[in-house]
């Protein structure tokens, strides 16, 4: 007769001693353990398959950079698919007389029309009833917010420099004159003092010479525009003094002011480089309209 060896690993001599305890006096504890050990999450045949997975249950998303702009335009619905404002160029005639003199005619004022058309901006994705039925996840919910974030980043970008084919014409799309070169229709600029950059000795002459660019009526409101890199420029300086010209904002939720007047973080504002409009001042509830 031959003889086999036979070796028992630890879980078969845990079962074949809970076995014996069974079989002989009834104890079914040790059975239930081990089967209570043998049914785990972790092993996907015994047990695992059947527990579902755990599903964050809102998606993230990248920090998308919107256009504070249309908070600072002026703003007008209309029912119609064109907006049409007039504007007085030129004022009425007046002149200085004498009790009895004589009173010639004088010139009538001028007027001008801007015309605003309106464009559309659309999403139209697509999801099954059953993805949104079923899904962990609120899937019309999310991309009705996603649409609206699209929808703030596509139109903040036009309002800064949108070209006017089915989109808004941007501020910066405009044509740009030296300042005192400005006529109506235009809107004038003034030079840094560098090729590429704010001049290297008194940079911040040229934005007094912005301000000052404006008239008083437009200014009282105005504010700065200008992106995140332009803003870390402009933060450094400083008057003879050694004194900061960008102050942090004096309360909660505040903003900062550049020679007491706030500046606006817009990311579409370009970059300060050659020929670059990298900063705007004005009052742009007057200066430009959202329709």
């Amino acid at each position: 007769l031959g003889r086999e060896n036979i070796v028992l690993t630890h879980d078969a001599r845990e079962h074949k001693s809970a076995f014996y305890d069974y079989m002989r006096n009834g104890v079914a504890a040790g059975l239930r353990e081990l089967e209570r050990k043998a049914m785990s999450v972790g092993s996907n045949p015994d047990g695992g398959y059947v527990v579902p997975l755990e599903i964050e249950r809102s998606i993230g998303s990248r920090l998308k950079a919107i256009s504070p702009i249309r908070g600072i335009a002026g703003q007008r619905e209309i029912s119609g698919n064109v907006y049409k404002k007039p504007f007085m160029i030129t004022g009425p005639s007046v002149g200085w007389v004498g009790e009895t003199d004589a009173r010639a005619q004088t010139a009538s004022p001028t007027l001008d029309s801007l015309s605003f058309p309106a464009m559309e901006l659309y999403a139209m994705p697509a999801a099954t009833a059953t993805l949104l039925e079923d899904s962990a996840v609120d899937i019309d919910e999310w991309l009705a917010a996603e649409v609206e974030q699209v929808f703030a980043e596509q139109e903040g970008a036009a309002f800064v420099s949108g070209d006017g084919v089915n989109k808004p014409k941007g501020f910066l799309s405009y044509t740009t004159v030296a300042n005192a070169s400005w006529t109506w229709g235009n809107i004038g600029y003034i030079a840094s003092g560098a090729a590429s950059a704010f001049a290297a000795s008194n940079p911040s002459d040229a934005l007094v010479d912005l301000i000052y660019a404006v008239k008083a009526g437009y200014r009282q409101n105005g504010v700065f525009v200008m992106n995140r890199k332009t803003q870390a420029e402009v933060r450094k300086f400083k008057d003879a003094s050694g004194n900061s010209l960008w102050q942090p904002p004096a309360v909660a939720n505040g903003r900062a002011t550049l020679m007491t007047f706030p500046v606006i973080e817009a990311g579409d504002m370009p970059d300060v480089a050659a020929n670059s409009l990298s900063v705007a001042f004005g009052d742009f509830g007057r200066g430009y309209l959202v329709v």
